[in-house]
Order: structure tokens, then C-alpha cells, then sequence
């Protein structure tokens, strides 16, 4: 395994930290490598998508590397340019935060003559799964799709029905003193796609994130890109995670691509969000989930590496 620092959009206004990561068969003569273009869930994170004290990316890239795939890895535009971003007249989308970036790295792997420029693949968590789609119809062009931990929903679904699950694990006196909080939510985006781009833009969520980033994401429904779409996809979900459901995305998925030519569905026995083991199954303790040093299992990694050698 072989890792080179890069710059990501050097020539932008936002150039970025990555890390190529190689594996030891570009260096056996005229071998062209498959890779894989890794895309961050919700938040700001780094390229290694560091959460608390587990990897999610890192784990990913060297496990692939091992098994013969490259892979491309970089700190989150968000991560690097948050307040810059905050700061800036324009009103930030997904677009800026995550899929302009993504076509670039794919645009970089294409260009580096170790890359097999027709086998780059997207490997999106969580918001980045359910992104891939839209990333590789505006400009991606990739070989094949990974969803891990995506969801078909809208975002402030996903959003009101993790705070009431959060809600339904409080204790009674806890749970009565904060009922309020889930109606808080859903009242915030009621009406949301009635109001006009200017009044959605003038709204503030949190941070520098207004009701438009909402309103922009859900104008361009995933199951509209998953029905336009042959590629290859594969599906990946953890049977214990608590962030989305398997019975509100993993199996819509399987409802919506029942018909599609070539998709594969994986759900994992005893793994959460980030595909390793589950200790608390409780979304009110995630943060001491992932405050828990733990790593990518090598029954997901074989999946991923032996499904994108297939194509």
C-alpha cells in the first residue's frame, strides 16, 4: 500500500487535503488500478471522516488498498472553509459543500495514468449515499455506485424522526420537559417547499445553513436519480443502525430498484452507522458509541472490493 498526499481543486477557491491510497498492484509494470471516490455523510469532517475515535474513510481506504483498489480521500470543503463559507455572500448548498468536490476527484483519479479510467466507482456514507446519485448524473460519470447507510427520504425527515426517537429514549420527567422539541422541528420546515427561494434562503437552521440547503436537496429526490440510473449499485446497511432504518430506507431501496438491472443488497448483522460493531443501539449514545475505538470489519470490506473487481 502506497499513500500520496494530494490537493484537491488546487487551482479553486477552495483547495482541499486528500490522500490518494494505492495498493501494492500499480507498481507491478502497466497495471491500471480500479478506485474509488469516497463522499462524506452530514457535517464537517476530515478525509478520514473522523468521528470521535473511529474512521469510518480511513478504514475503507487501507482495507480496499489491501485487496487491490485505490481509493481518493479528502477533508470535507465544510471542514476546511466553514466560516469562510459562513462568511461568504453565497448561500451554501449541497452543491458547493459536497458535489462539486466529489466530480473533481473523479476528474483528478482519471487523470493519473496509474487509474483505470474506466473503473472509478462512488462509495458515499450516509448523506454521501444518498448524494452519489446526483453527483454521478451532474458530471461523476462513474462505473458504479456504493450506498452505505444512505436513505432515499428527505433530509428533514431523517432529521424530525431521529429527535423523536432521541425523545422516546428520555427518561418520562426528561421526555415531558422536552415534547416540544419535535414539534419545534417539524413547525420550522412546514411549508418549506410553498416558500419561494428568497424567503428560504433568508432562514437560518443553525450555523450558516439555512432553510434553502433543505429546500435545494429536496427538489432533487434521490428515488428520481435511482430511477433515471443503470449503473451497477451496490447497497450496503447495518442492521442495528439507529441513524436510518431498515424498514424506512434499506428496504424503500429494494422496493424502488426491484426492476434495476444490476443492484445488490447487503444488510449486516450487529453493525451500526459506521459499519462496526453496535455497543449501545441507542441514538442518544452515539457519541459514546464512536468514543469507542473500532474499525470497518473485513466481511464489509471483502463485499465492496469483491463487487467493484466484478465490474
Amino acid at each position: 500500500m502506497y499513500c500520496e498526499p494530494i490537493v484537491l481543486g488546487e487551482q479553486t477557491e477552495y483547495p482541499l487535503k486528500g490522500i490518494l491510497t494505492l495498493p501494492k498492484e500499480y507498481e507491478e509494470g502497466d497495471v491500471k488500478v480500479p478506485a474509488a471516490v469516497f463522499v462524506h455523510g452530514s457535517g464537517s469532517s476530515n478525509m478520514d471522516e473522523k468521528l470521535y475515535r473511529v474512521t469510518p474513510f480511513k478504514d475503507l481506504a487501507e482495507g480496499l488498498a489491501a485487496r487491490g483498489i485505490a481509493s481518493l480521500r479528502y477533508d470535507k470543503r465544510s471542514f476546511t472553509y466553514g466560516f469562510k463559507m459562513i462568511r461568504s455572500k453565497e448561500v451554501i448548498t449541497v452543491k458547493q459543500e459536497t458535489i462539486e468536490d466529489a466530480i473533481l476527484a473523479a476528474e483528478l483519479l482519471r487523470q493519473d495514468h496509474r487509474i483505470d479510467p474506466d473503473r472509478i466507482f462512488i462509495v458515499g456514507h450516509s448523506m454521501g449515499a444518498m448524494l452519489a446519485p446526483r453527483i454521478d448524473a451532474e458530471g461523476g460519470n462513474f462505473r458504479g455506485l456504493v450506498l452505505m447507510a444512505g436513505s432515499t427520504r428527505k433530509l428533514e425527515d431523517v432529521l424530525i424522526d431521529q429527535t423523536k426517537q432521541a425523545m422516546e429514549e428520555l427518561n418520562p420527567i426528561l421526555r415531558s420537559l422536552t415534547k416540544g422539541q419535535t414539534k419545534k422541528l417539524e413547525k420550522k420546515f412546514k411549508g418549506l417547499y410553498e416558500m419561494s427561494d428568497e424567503e428560504a434562503k433568508s432562514k437560518k437552521v443553525g450555523g450558516g445553513t439555512t432553510l434553502y440547503y433543505f429546500k435545494e436537496l429536496g427538489e432533487h429526490p434521490v428515488e428520481d436519480y435511482l430511477g433515471e440510473t443503470k449503473k451497477p449499485m451496490l447497497i450496503l446497511q447495518g442492521e442495528k443502525d439507529v441513524q436510518v432504518s431498515v424498514e424506512k430506507d434499506f428496504q424503500v431501496y429494494k422496493e424502488l430498484l426491484k426492476d434495476h438491472p444490476d443492484v445488490t443488497f447487503k444488510l449486516y448483522e450487529g453493525l451500526n452507522h459506521c459499519f462496526m460493531p453496535a455497543v449501545y443501539e441507542s441514538i442518544l449514545k452515539a457519541k459514546q458509541e464512536y468514543n469507542k475505538e473500532q474499525h470497518i470489519g473485513s466481511e464489509v470490506l471483502d463485499d465492496i472490493a469483491n463487487w467493484i473487481k466484478e465490474r
